[in-house]
């Protein structure tokens, strides 16, 4: 039997915790902080959803956070899985490590906010956003301007 969380959506107004702010909002670099640009003609393709698994591996090995490598890969899968099908594709896929939390940041294409659905055993999509909010501390979306918002997702280490 599948139960779900009753706990209200991460999403409305959440906002990111104050180290990640400025990296988010000024564009600010962080210590510890990775990007990986997804290219135009690949941004719609689930492989692109592969390409950001294998990023996310080979940047926590090279930080030697290997540990946070599977519950990160899998909120990764989904933010970037969320951006094909309702951002208009995934433009930019960032990892910024502060002491011991790890920040996720999707940008896409579009301005349309996140969602959680509600909760259906016999839907085969819409659990994605759930997923997050259970493996993460906190989540949200900022739209900085323009056609793009940033979805991001903070894990505890």
């Amino acid at each position: 039997m599948t139960t779900f969380d009753a706990r209200p959506q991460a999403a409305t107004g959440t906002r990111p915790p104050g180290w990640l702010s400025p990296i988010l909002v000024e564009g600010r670099a962080g210590a510890c902080d990775a990007v990986f640009p997804f290219h135009q003609r690949t941004a719609l393709e689930p492989a692109c959803v592969a390409m950001a698994r294998r990023f996310v591996d080979q940047t926590l090995g090279s930080w030697g956070a290997l540990e946070l490598a599977f519950d990160t890969q899998l909120v990764v899968s989904e933010l970037v899985t969320n951006a094909m099908r309702h951002g208009g594709g995934a433009a930019q896929l960032r990892l910024v490590s502060h002491e011991a939390q790890l920040a996720c940041v999707v940008t896409d294409h579009s301005r349309t906010v996140p969602v959680t659905s509600a909760p259906d055993v016999f839907s085969e999509y819409g659990r994605g956003l759930r997923l997050v909010d259970a493996l993460c501390t906190t989540w949200g979306w900022l739209s900085p301007g323009g056609s793009s918002k940033l979805v991001w997702a903070v894990i505890a280490g």
